[in-house]
C-alpha cells in the first residue's frame, strides 16, 4: 500500500477475552467487522489498547491472523510489533507480515537506554530488515523516550519510516511535527492518539487519528474526521465535544492503574453495547467494580450509544 493509504480513523483495537482470560477470536472477528462497517480507514491491532504487553507471542500472532483474515484487505492492518530492541521487533514484524499485516508499528527501544542516534539507528535496522511501511510509535509513558520531531522528519525524508503514531500527549510537539513535515514536503503520515484533540489536529493538518475510544464509538470518530477534513469547524467541534463527554468513562475508575482504568473502561463500554461479550482484562488486571460499571453505563447511555 502507498503512503496515502494510511489516513483517517485507525482504531487501536482491543483484544477481546473470555472470562477465563483466553482470547475470544469470535468476538475479535465481529469487532473487526463492526469497525469496518462504521467506516474506519484502517486497524491497529496489538497496541496499548490491545494490551500487547500482556499477551504471549502465540496469542499475539493468533490475534494478528484473526484480524487479517477477517479484514481481507478491505482496510490496511498496521501491526504493533512492540518489543525491547530492533532484533526482536524484526522477528515479530516478519511473523505478522506472514499472516497478512500491511504495515509495522514500533516504538523506540524499551528498557534499553538509548540516545537519539541509537534510536534513529533502531528504526533504520528495522526498515532494512522488514519489507513493509514502518511507523514510529511515540509513547514515552510506556518506557520509551520522547521522539524528537526533527529526527522523525529526517527518518521520513530518508524513507526509513512512513509515518508516526503520536501518543505522547505533547500537543506542542505534535504541532511542531506537523509544521516540519509540511515544510519537508510531507514525507510522513501523521496520526494523533489523543482522543480529545482529534478535531484540532485534523484541522491543523494531521493525516489521521488512532484513538482508543474509537473502539467504543467508531462512527462518531468517523463523522468527526470527515467534518474536520471538509473544513466544517462547527460540526467537528460539536462531535468532539460529544466524544469528550463519552471519554469521561476513563475517569470513573479511581485508584487503578492506567491500563485497568483506560482499557477497562473501554471494554466495559463496549460490553454494555454488545460489541464484545465480556469486559475481561488480561491478568493481573482486576475487573472494575459494579459501581464503576454503572457509572460507565450511564455515560454510554447519555452519549446515545445504547439502542
Amino acid at each position: 500500500m502507498t503512503h496515502s493509504s494510511y489516513h483517517g480513523i485507525i482504531p487501536p483495537i482491543v483484544t477481546p477475552l473470555n472470562p477465563d482470560g483466553a482470547v475470544n477470536h469470535n468476538d475479535l472477528a465481529k469487532l473487526v467487522e463492526h469497525l469496518i462497517d462504521a467506516g474506519v480507514n484502517g486497524l491497529f491491532p496489538l497496541g496499548s489498547t490491545g494490551q500487547v504487553a500482556y499477551l504471549s507471542d502465540a496469542d499475539r500472532l493468533a490475534v494478528m491472523k484473526t484480524v487479517c483474515d477477517t479484514t481481507r484487505g478491505r482496510v490496511p492492518v498496521m501491526a504493533g510489533a512492540i518489543e525491547l530492541t530492533a532484533a526482536r521487533v524484526i522477528d515479530s514484524a516478519k511473523a505478522f507480515l506472514g499472516v497478512g499485516a500491511d504495515a509495522i508499528v514500533a516504538t523506540a527501544p524499551i528498557y534499553a537506554i538509548s540516545d537519539d542516534g541509537e534510536v534513529a539507528n533502531h528504526f533504520r535496522m528495522i526498515h532494512a530488515a522488514v519489507d513493509a511501511p514502518l511507523f514510529a510509535y511515540d509513547i514515552p509513558a510506556r518506557g520509551c523516550r520522547k521522539l524528537s520531531p526533527k529526527m522523525l522528519v529526517d527518518l521520513g525524508q530518508d524513507g526509513v519510516i512512513a509515518g508516526v503514531k503520536d501518543s505522547s500527549g505533547d500537543d506542542v510537539s505534535f504541532r511542531r511535527l506537523i509544521a516540519m513535515n509540511t515544510a519537508a514536503g510531507h514525507p510522513l503520515a501523521l496520526f494523533t492518539g489523543h482522543e480529545v484533540m482529534v478535531d484540532a489536529m485534523g484541522l491543523f493538518g494531521a493525516d489521521g487519528a488512532v484513538p482508543g475510544l474509537a473502539n467504543v464509538d467508531a462512527a462518531g470518530y468517523v463523522r468527526l474526521w470527515k467534518a474536520a477534513k471538509a473544513g466544517d469547524v462547527k460540526a467537528a467541534i460539536a462531535e468532539q465535544e460529544r466524544i469528550n463527554s463519552l471519554f469521561e468513562i476513563v475517569f470513573c475508575p479511581t485508584g487503578r492503574s492506567g491500563d485497568a482504568a483506560g482499557v477497562g473502561a473501554f471494554k466495559a463500554a463496549m460490553a454494555v453495547q454488545g460489541l464484545i461479550s465480556s469486559a475481561t482484562m488480561t491478568a493481573p488486571l482486576k475487573a472494575l467494580d459494579q459501581k464503576v460499571l454503572d457509572q460507565i453505563h450511564a455515560i454510554v447511555k447519555d452519549a446515545g450509544l445504547l439502542a
